[in-house]
């Protein structure tokens, strides 16, 4: 029995813009929305073979200012205009010797992939946004945002603000019909978090599963499944226009994700 919600076709005609989509996380979220018959757009610095058949992959650097404009003003292009954003570009580099030895430049890195790339993509596509009849957008956060973690401390602060933003963002886009969600992965088996592993001195992945409740480390098709699940309108009766709109749901603690 398939552990894959069956949307059947939900999002056919619904347009996604996915940054940081050319692997890992981002490359599952944009080939389960085109399961469900979005048309995809994903961006990333370069392509790789993870790259899904069928997404249109756009060039870009989500860190810079010049790099949004590109992502943007491509994506609608190619899209024809926007209903679901995911700004899942992110990631960081550990400082093993503690948050002191953090480079300042470390810093404004983090901030500028893990917080400033979401907002300023949103700003920049947030027209199109207004004019879809079911926007979505969703943030991938990451459980760091709120266990402090010395090596982390960069990635983990700066995740944290975008948390906060988006907490303001639902707040403030509510009113218009455009839901906004964090989506905070635990441990996921990402080329990331692999190099990670295999890079650290004595570190293992058996020191992740020790702090796992579900005693297995994540993948990537557990934070596709529940993005997808966040930009769909779903009827709560049959006989109603009313939605579903997540703006809070309870985190679960068997790691590998927190919704909110």
């Amino acid at each position: 029995m398939s552990n894959k919600l069956d949307l059947s076709k939900e999002l056919i005609g619904r347009r996604a813009l996915i940054t940081g989509g050319s692997r890992g996380i981002g490359a599952a979220i944009a080939q389960r929305l085109l399961d469900a018959g979005a048309k995809v757009v994903v961006a990333a610095r370069t392509p790789s073979n993870e790259l899904p058949k069928g997404a249109t992959f756009v060039a870009g650097d989500a860190s810079a200012h010049e790099g949004v404009e590109v992502i943007a003003t491509k994506a609608l292009a190619a899209l024809g205009g926007l209903d679901i954003l995911v700004n899942n570009a992110g990631g960081g580099s550990a400082f093993l010797e503690g948050s002191w030895t953090i480079p300042d430049q470390a810093w404004h890195a983090s901030i500028a992939l893990n917080l400033f790339a979401a907002i300023r993509l949103t700003n920049a596509v947030l027209p199109a946004l207004r004019a879809s009849k079911a926007a979505a957008v969703v943030n991938i956060s990451s459980a760091a945002a709120t266990m402090p973690f010395g090596p982390f401390a960069h990635y983990g602060a700066a995740k944290a603000a975008l948390n906060y933003y988006s907490r303001t963002l639902a707040m403030e886009l509510a009113p218009s019909g455009i839901r906004v969600n964090v989506v905070s992965p635990g441990v996921i088996a990402t080329p990331g978090s692999e190099k990670f592993a295999k890079t650290t001195p004595g570190f293992s992945s058996d020191d992740w599963l020790r702090n796992i409740p579900l005693g297995r480390i994540g993948a990537t098709e557990d934070i596709a499944e529940v993005v997808a699940l966040l930009v769909l309108r779903i009827p709560l009766m049959a006989d109603s226009d009313s939605t579903f709109i997540a703006d809070s749901i309870p985190a679960k603690s068997g790691h590998p994700a927190l919704v909110s």
